[in-house]
């Protein structure tokens, strides 16, 4: 299906849309927005971004900006993870969690520390087909007389600058040292003259800046790391980037049926906390009594590529599903993330998968399947 038709769909477009298309970019339909799946091609992209460095259009996902008294406290109470610990310009990985401990959405929370006001306040960045859901669901479980949530999620660009060579290609164009930004650690600073909001975060293993900007700075930055050589990257290349470090994707790895400690994200979990939170109870019991299925990484041979809803099976019998899978571009053989029961869910376990209808053989790996030395 080609671009043309996908513009009549009513799907959202982000401001680089037009760059996009002057750059031949092959545009298709993701979570209500057109977006670009990939320009020079997937496998180009992805070694871009492991050998040098890469950007993204992140610009459809969603962006608030909550502000409040006793902020940090509201958030634990909607999250299993300690935020207590965090200091002003750190930022922290986690989920929403509905009841059933079931994942809401994986979400990134960036603490500011206080403003002009005395107000705590936190950057917030979550996925683009949940962003109305997570919104919805911050307002209905955080105090409205003491919390504001401000939705930037379209009045700002979002662009991932993404490898070895990332904080080098995006230095020259920002009013702050980059090399003094840890990890996961984030600063406001002038890009291009703007103010802007720059993380040390992103979603591909690879070292790199996430850049929040207004519009009109969002394309003068894309166009000028462009001819300095960073290379034009799609949602295909970011899919087979964040799969190779066995990084989650909303929807198919986790969703509001999977629990943290199922989905191999129990280090976000902190029962020794004292304070309640949504879904403490069912966490509590599968800590204690154990999970009965885990999410794990799969490795098979040859071009035998287990795909998303694939059957994995064991001795013929089928036993769990395939969340997601590629031929993965730096390792050279297919990989898969998949739902197992717990006693098959040790390394080397050999199993199954059925690929169109033909049965081929996988092992349990070590996740990720790769991690940058960088």
């Amino acid at each position: 299906m080609d671009a043309d038709h996908f513009s009549t769909l009513s799907l959202s477009r982000t401001p680089l849309y037009d760059i996009h298309r002057a750059s031949d970019a092959r545009m298709v339909g993701f979570s209500g927005w057109e977006m670009p799946v990939q320009y020079s091609g997937i496998n180009k992209e992805h070694q871009a971004v492991r050998q040098q460095a890469g950007m993204f259009d992140i610009s459809h996902m969603g962006k608030f900006i909550l502000r409040g008294e006793h902020l940090i406290a509201q958030l634990q109470e909607l999250v299993p993870t300690d935020l207590s610990r965090l200091q002003p310009g750190a930022a922290q990985y986690t989920v929403l969690l509905n009841p059933q401990a079931g994942i809401v959405d994986d979400l990134i929370f960036y603490y500011q520390g206080k403003n002009a006001a005395g107000e705590q306040q936190v950057v917030v960045i979550v996925n683009a087909a949940t962003t109305e859901k997570d919104r919805q669901w911050l307002l209905s479980h955080l105090d409205p007389d003491t919390i504001q949530l401000q939705d930037i999620s379209t009045a700002q660009v979002l662009l991932a600058v993404q490898g070895p060579q990332a904080a080098h290609q995006l230095q020259p164009f920002v009013q702050a040292d980059l090399s003094q930004v840890a990890r996961f650690g984030h600063i406001t600073a002038p890009v291009l003259g703007e103010i802007g909001f720059l993380a040390r975060t992103g979603y591909t293993g690879e070292d790199g800046f996430e850049v929040m900007v207004p519009p009109e700075i969002g394309q003068r930055l894309w166009q000028l790391l462009q001819a300095a050589g960073v290379v034009p990257c799609g949602l295909g290349a970011r899919d087979t980037l964040r799969l190779e470090a066995a990084m989650a994707l909303y929807g198919q790895d986790i969703d509001d049926t999977t629990t943290p400690l199922e989905a191999g994200l129990g280090w976000l979990v902190h029962l020794e906390r004292k304070s309640e939170f949504i879904g403490r109870a069912v966490l509590a019991e599968q800590k204690l009594l154990g999970v009965t299925r885990r999410l794990v990484g799969l490795r098979t041979d040859g071009r035998n590529i287990a795909r998303h809803d694939y059957p994995v099976l064991d001795n013929g019998e089928p036993v769990g599903r395939v969340t997601s899978g590629t031929l993965s571009p730096t390792l050279g053989y297919p990989i898969a993330l998949a739902y197992v029961p717990t006693a098959l869910a040790k390394v080397d376990q050999p199993l199954e998968v059925e690929i169109r209808g033909k049965t081929y053989p996988a092992v349990v790996v070590k996740r990720p399947f790769y991690k940058s030395l960088t």
